[in-house]
């Protein structure tokens, strides 16, 4: 026997369709929803009552109408009826930033407070995203979560780090942060959190590899504008992929990963980003040699993922603040050359979102979740 409907479940509904059309078009009439939703205007008029009584929307002026007589009150969304905040924690700091719901950013700090597996680092992180929390005046009602964005792969719930090698986390769980937070928390693996933010800053994107080039290499799995996790939560790890088994030794305790040589840390060490783009931009020999040599590895691994993926690759993380049109004209150059297959188009982008991309998708990991349930 085919399960009824509710009343509830169809009302439910029906507020879902109308706030996703408040929410898409930001400022409409209660006409507007009835005609483009094709639902009828009590209908419409039940849910926007519903939804103002519940703080979702407001009342936001009037439009303009082709018809004599009064103008028809706009409805949008009420932006700050949620909010979520993402936090990244790196070795030697930790990152704040509180998002609302069209992902715009309502504060941001960084605080400087190195890493350490301990019960009193966690206290502290707590503490201090709280202090954040409470310096935007927000309450505690409108916070849908704390996105935690860690260097260290997570388990699909975002409840457990399983490899954590960098921070020295492996098996570091989530009640570290939520005996201390009244509000939901998930860790998120770093390179997931950049693509979830590359993905809401490019309504146009549905496929790409998402290749985040910071201190660290590491990349994401875009596929109809989800994130592909695998089955153990390991299916972007190309950063450990061997191709010079005598090279560098890696932290995971090979030699020669792509890590070793790709990453940020392969090109600079701990010389200064800055110092060396603007040596290397003002005509530096030896910046570069270095340049160039590491664009060419950076042009096989982008090679092989085209090969192995067929789909755009994005280049993002911290190094994509400092590349140039002329920097990714010499790797598609490099890359049609090398390749045995005609290559297509301008497959290789640069990320629309260099800064903040990993605390933003942190955050914006619970506006995703939210957008998709609101109104059930």
């Amino acid at each position: 026997m085919a399960k009824r409907i509710t009343p509830g479940q169809i009302r439910r509904t029906n507020r879902q369709q109308v706030f996703q059309y408040i929410y898409d078009e930001k400022k409409v009439s209660q006409q507007d929803i009835a005609y483009a939703l094709q639902l009828s205007r009590p209908t419409v008029a039940a849910a926007l009552t519903e939804m103002e009584e519940m703080g979702m929307i407001l009342k936001s002026g009037y439009l303009d109408s082709d018809q004599i007589g009064r103008k028809a009150a706009a409805y949008s969304i009420d932006e700050t009826f949620r909010v979520a905040v993402g936090v990244e924690i790196m070795r030697s700091r930790v990152k704040f930033v509180a998002a609302d719901l069209y992902g715009r950013m309502l504060g941001r700090e960084i605080w400087d407070f190195p890493y350490a597996n301990e019960q009193v680092y966690f206290s502290q992180v707590s503490e201090k995203i709280l202090a954040f929390i409470h310096k935007l005046s927000l309450p505690d009602e409108k916070i849908l979560g704390i996105g935690i964005a860690i260097q260290g792969l997570v388990n699909a719930d975002g409840s457990e780090v399983v490899y954590g090698t960098i921070l020295d986390c492996t098996g570091l769980k989530i009640e570290v942060f939520t005996r201390h937070l009244p509000f939901p928390c998930t860790f998120v693996h770093d390179p997931d959190a950049a693509a979830i933010s590359e993905i809401w800053c490019s309504p146009e994107l549905k496929n790409a590899y998402y290749l985040s080039m910071s201190r660290h290499l590491g990349g994401s799995i875009i596929y109809n504008r989800r994130i592909v996790i695998g089955r153990d939560g390991r299916s972007t790890l190309f950063e450990h992929i061997v191709v010079r088994p005598e090279g560098k030794p890696c932290y995971c305790g090979k030699r020669g990963c792509l890590e070793t040589i790709c990453s940020m840390s392969a090109l600079l060490g701990d010389e200064d980003p800055d110092v060396f783009f603007a040596a290397l931009r003002t005509g530096g020999s030896a910046e570069k040699t270095r340049w160039t040599a590491y664009l060419m590895d950076v042009a096989l691994m982008a090679e092989s993922l085209y090969l192995l993926y067929d789909m755009d690759v994005i280049l993002g993380g911290h190094l994509a603040a400092y590349l140039r049109e002329e920097d990714l004209d010499f790797l598609r150059q490099a890359i049609r050359e090398r390749c045995p297959f005609p290559v297509t188009g301008d497959f290789l982008l640069l990320s629309k979102m260099p800064s903040h991309n990993i605390t933003m998708g942190a955050a914006l990991y619970f506006l995703q979740k939210y957008l998709r349930e609101v109104g059930t």
